[in-house]
């Protein structure tokens, strides 16, 4: 029972990672698993076309939720790969575009290069030959620009081969040498090499330079020989036959028939190669038509014009066709050699393809004289059609080529604009910046010039202060020696005088001794007032040395009266503490009220001057006011008065305030703390 449990439970493993194995890719948890498998469903040979392209649109609608990176894009270019591969041109071309879209936004150059490449092989396929052209050369100026030396080759040859259908065959030719020219520094592109000497090949036999066509042709079937090279792309058997048709155009039928028998006898040529095998089929068989080795002749070319009906290569059938009329045109059916001809003549003008018309044209003229002239005529009108369309063709892609160079010389001579514009821009800026540094330095230089100007004008101040303070020392010494000597030689001698007078009163009468008691005590009392004269005089001189800023600033103000004719009021709050103000502090409002003296005479045109001290919060206040012009404080810029005005406010922790208007007068206020740890007992003046 037991080993019949382990048994079942395998078995349920195996079934359920059979399961998980066919399960549907919705159900994978990881997108980039999903995406592998639909990608891989995409291709796979086993699906029909419908299923194809079903999972490759799942593919395409996850890779479009994925952020935009270089992955995205290679998984893009894989979708559209497939589109391309399923023959859905329409679907190709969309994925094509919004990669490209992405490449231009992202400046994502070797994408943008590869995505232009890819347009440009859609436009091949859709016969819109200058869009394709377009594409390509801007595909190979990107290239170019970012070195990828393989995939510019690859675009050269790209162009060369549109020239060479547009039968430019002389710009075809300069493109393949380009090509050619790059890849021989490279390594490992044989198979450029093999596409860029059959296309030489393909290009002289054109131009009926048959040996070269033949050299060419030779050095491609030597490339093919290279193990490197893969063997379904039926490449020997390709260049076996372009070496077959070169021997055909210079009429050395043998080597022809040797050449595409050959080819035809390349392995799995028919399985993995159809359009060749029906190419070299009626080629072979036109060999021997022209080598008149009828034999099996019309199975050849009938089975070669059965495949091309089959694979809807419409220009093959018109070839076959016209070898078929060829064929029964030398066995005297002329009727079946005309319908042949006809029917070709019918599908090439259908298929708008000109060279095969002109080919059937001529055909038909030989084997139908009767209507010669008809088709000469028709077949002279084609050609110059077709020589005219091949000359604008390739002034077609000519004028691209300019176009695209004259846009890129006008976007080059707009980035030498912008980058003289940059250079002028950057040197104007250097020099705008040097200007501001040498203004600023400038600045900085006259600042600290006014700084030491204010410095020495503060020494003089201070020196000036000095002096009057030592003169007003000197005078209180003065007054003290002579208070002293009052005291010495006047009251004390008298107070002595009296003293010894009332002692001796003692030896007189009553009588005597009160009348003399009066007079002494008169005495006492003129001493009494003296003393007191003395006493008032010495509070004077206190006061005096307490304001004596007061009395240098009354000197300022007695100069201003005797030398302008405007009055001036002054006013000093009693409340003032001129004791708990420093030096520094009087000095700056010295200069501050000697400058606002100065501006009421030289600008202000004022009659009346007040200046005042005030008390106000612990704040020393002043205020000079004039009836003056007044001025506009908000457009006049400050000058160099007020500007020192203001920088001495800020020396002492001050403000300035300046209230003024045309006409209503000017009001200076300048208002300073009074700070008690300033009181330097030395300081007074």
């Amino acid at each position: 029972m037991k080993n019949n449990c382990v048994i079942l439970f395998l078995f349920c493993l195996v079934l359920l990672s059979c399961v998980n194995k066919n399960r549907d890719p919705k159900n994978l948890d990881s997108q980039e698993d999903s995406l592998t498998i639909y990608l891989s469903k995409a291709k796979d040979v086993n699906l029909t076309t419908e299923d194809k392209k079903t999972y490759n649109k799942k593919a395409f609608d996850i890779i479009l939720d994925q952020k935009d990176d270089s992955i995205n894009k290679v998984n893009l270019f894989k979708v559209a790969n497939r589109y391309y591969n399923m023959g859905d041109l329409k679907e190709y071309l969309i994925t094509t575009e919004l990669i490209l879209e992405r490449s231009l936004n992202s400046k994502d150059s070797v994408n943008m290069a590869k995505a232009y490449s890819y347009l440009g092989d859609y436009y091949v396929s859709q016969s819109i030959s200058d869009s394709a052209f377009m594409n390509y050369f801007k595909a190979e100026k990107v290239y170019l620009k970012i070195k990828d030396k393989y995939n510019l080759a690859k675009t050269f040859l790209n162009k060369a081969n549109l020239q060479f259908n547009g039968g430019d065959y002389f710009e075809s030719e300069i493109s393949v040498f380009k090509a050619l020219r790059i890849l021989k520094e490279e390594k490992n592109v044989n198979d450029l090499l093999y596409d860029c000497y059959n296309l030489l090949g393909l290009l002289y036999n054109e131009r009926e330079e048959y040996q070269k066509a033949l050299d060419f042709h030779y050095n491609a079937l030597k490339i093919v020989k290279d193990k490197s090279m893969p063997a379904e792309f039926q490449l020997q058997a390709t260049s076996l036959n372009n070496i077959g048709y070169v021997n055909l155009k210079k009429e050395n039928y043998r080597a022809a028939k040797m050449y595409f028998q050959k080819a035809l006898n390349e392995d799995n040529l028919y399985k993995q190669n159809k359009e060749l095998y029906a190419i070299v089929l009626d080629n072979l068989a036109y060999s021997k038509f022209r080598l008149r080795e009828t034999k099996d002749l019309f199975v050849q070319f009938d089975n070669a014009l059965k495949i091309r009906d089959t694979l809807g290569l419409k220009s093959g059938v018109v070839l076959s066709k016209l070898h078929l009329s060829e064929y029964f045109a030398y066995k005297r059916d002329t009727l079946t050699a005309i319908e042949y001809c006809n029917q070709a003549l019918v599908l090439s003008r259908r298929s708008n393809q000109i060279a095969n018309t002109l080919d059937v044209l001529k055909q038909i003229a030989i084997i139908d004289p009767r209507n010669a002239s008809k088709y000469s005529r028709e077949y002279i009108k084609l050609n110059d059609k077709m020589l005219k369309a091949e000359r604008n063709m390739g002034e077609k892609f000519s004028r691209i080529e300019y176009e695209t160079n004259e846009i890129k010389d006008q976007n080059s001579s707009l980035q030498e604009k912008n980058k003289t514009l940059v250079y002028v821009f950057s040197i104007c800026t250097l020099l705008g910046l040097f200007f501001y540094v040498y203004k600023t330095q400038q600045a900085k230089n006259r600042e600290l010039l006014f700084k030491q100007q204010q410095q020495i004008a503060n020494e003089d101040i201070y020196n000036m202060m000095i002096s009057q303070q030592n003169e007003i020392e000197l005078t209180r010494i003065k007054e003290k020696k002579k208070v002293a000597q009052e005291l010495h030689d006047g009251v004390l001698g008298r107070m002595f005088g009296i003293r010894i007078s009332l002692d001796s009163l003692d030896k007189v009468d009553e009588v005597e001794a009160a009348s003399k008691r009066k007079k002494y005590l008169a005495e006492l009392k003129n001493i009494e007032q003296d003393i007191r004269e003395i006493s008032h005089d010495l509070s004077r001189e206190k006061s005096e040395l307490i304001n004596n800023f007061v009395l240098i600033l009354n000197k300022l103000f007695e100069n201003q009266i005797n030398t302008y004719s405007s009055k001036l009021i002054t006013s000093f709050d009693p409340e003032i503490k001129w004791e708990l103000i420093s030096n520094i502090v009087k000095i700056n409002l010295y200069r501050i009220i000697q400058e606002g003296l100065q501006n009421c005479n030289k600008y202000a045109k004022a009659d009346i001057i007040k200046v005042e001290f005030k008390n106000e919060n612990e704040n020393l206040v002043l205020c000079i006011e004039d009836d003056g012009i007044g001025f506009n404080t908000n457009k006049t810029k400050n000058g160099i008065g007020l500007h020192n005005i203001e920088y001495r406010a800020t020396e002492c922790k001050g403000t300035v305030t300046i209230k003024s208007a045309k006409g209503e007068g000017t009001v200076l206020i300048v208002k300073i703390p009074i700070d008690p740890n300033n009181n330097l007992q030395n300081n007074d003046i």
